[in-house]
């Protein structure tokens, strides 16, 4: 989405094998059809290849362009790049194939100084070979050229980074981000079901080179939600975890690559706080926002005697909201179906 000459916000977006675009007042939308009801790109553009991933770009004199391609199979990946006119929907001559070494798809421009930074995802989601890489030239529709054979983002399995890129990068504060996805660990992950997760980094900018790296904790955005970082949990148990990598401990390591995940029917997560204290309203963040789960929660100061905080309910979203507890050694939340959490959060104080 970008915000074009005439103060409106633009959107391009695949669907299946086209690109269609809309346009709104506002960033939120909504977003009518703003090309007669047909696709700006359609699915024949180029036969043999994938016409998705759009990307717009409006470069410092307010001329905007819009990147797109991808190959297919995961293979013979393709780039596109051709001049807008002023309402967006118009091409303004023949799109250009500037497809650098190493392009699968997912363009995404950024402008520094002089010089077009086309960076690009090469090799295979579902796997642990994609990466994000970049090249660069001299103007938005230019030649490019890797600076290196060095992926800018790729596979670091001694550090669970697992097939990092498709990304969009944004500034805050003052400094350069870059937004992107990876994979939910462990991974390779039991069944046949690939999860994706997004992750932000800090991007560095220094000449012709990009540089980022990648941390489970992320990089802290200004005007973003303040993580909780630095809490003390207390011991997290629980009756039984569907495998060994998605232990009680994984809903309290403040990383959401992370998750509990209890054996198939009833429940139990339980926090040790160590001392009898007040507690807070604690947050849950589940695997899956959309899901419903049944859960209630239970206070002890001993962990024989038991009394009840809140009584069963069902919910959905994230996060979920947990009451305070006036005086509590121990917390037990208690899941009828069983569950799939990413993080238990407590207060910071």
């Amino acid at each position: 989405m970008v915000k074009g000459r005439d103060g409106k916000f633009w959107m391009y977006v695949s669907v299946g094998n086209e690109i269609w675009v809309g346009s709104a007042d506002h960033p939120a939308g909504p977003w009518p059809g703003a090309n007669g009801g047909k696709p700006l790109i359609p699915h024949n553009f180029r036969p043999g290849l994938h016409m998705i991933d759009a990307e717009a770009f409006v470069d410092d004199d307010g001329q905007a362009y819009l990147y797109w391609g991808s190959g297919l199979n995961w293979v013979n990946g393709h780039c596109f790049v051709v001049k807008l006119k002023p309402n967006m929907v118009t091409f303004d001559g023949e799109p250009r194939d500037v497809t650098p070494p190493h392009y699968f798809d997912a363009s995404f421009m950024l402008r520094r100084g002089r010089r077009y930074f086309l960076t690009y995802s090469f090799g295979t989601t579902t796997k642990d070979t994609y990466q994000l890489r970049y090249a660069v030239g001299a103007s938005p529709m230019s030649p490019f050229r890797e600076i290196t054979d060095t992926p800018l983002l790729t596979t670091d399995a001694k550090r669970q980074i697992i097939s990092p890129s498709h990304h969009a990068i944004f500034g805050a504060g003052g400094e350069d981000f870059v937004l992107y996805h990876r994979q939910a660990l462990p991974f390779p992950p039991a069944g046949d079901m690939v999860l994706r997760q997004v992750a932000v980094d800090r991007l560095t900018v220094s000449g012709d080179k990009l540089s980022i790296f990648p941390r489970h904790r992320g990089g802290d955005v200004l005007g973003t939600a303040r993580r909780q970082s630095g809490v003390t949990l207390g011991q997290l148990t629980a009756s039984g975890s569907a495998y060994p990598a998605h232990s009680a401990t994984a809903a309290g390591d403040d990383n959401y690559a992370t998750n509990w995940r209890s054996n198939f029917g009833a429940a139990w997560l339980q926090a040790d706080l160590g001392t009898v204290k007040a507690v807070g309203a604690t947050t849950l963040r589940p695997a899956y926002p959309t899901a419903t789960i049944s859960f209630s929660v239970e206070a002890s100061l001993d962990r024989m005697i038991w009394r009840q905080i809140a009584a069963e309910r069902a919910a959905s979203g994230s996060p979920i909201t947990l009451p305070a507890i006036s005086k509590t050694r121990f917390v037990q939340l208690i899941f009828p179906q069983g569950s799939d959490i990413l993080e238990w959060n407590w207060p910071t104080r």
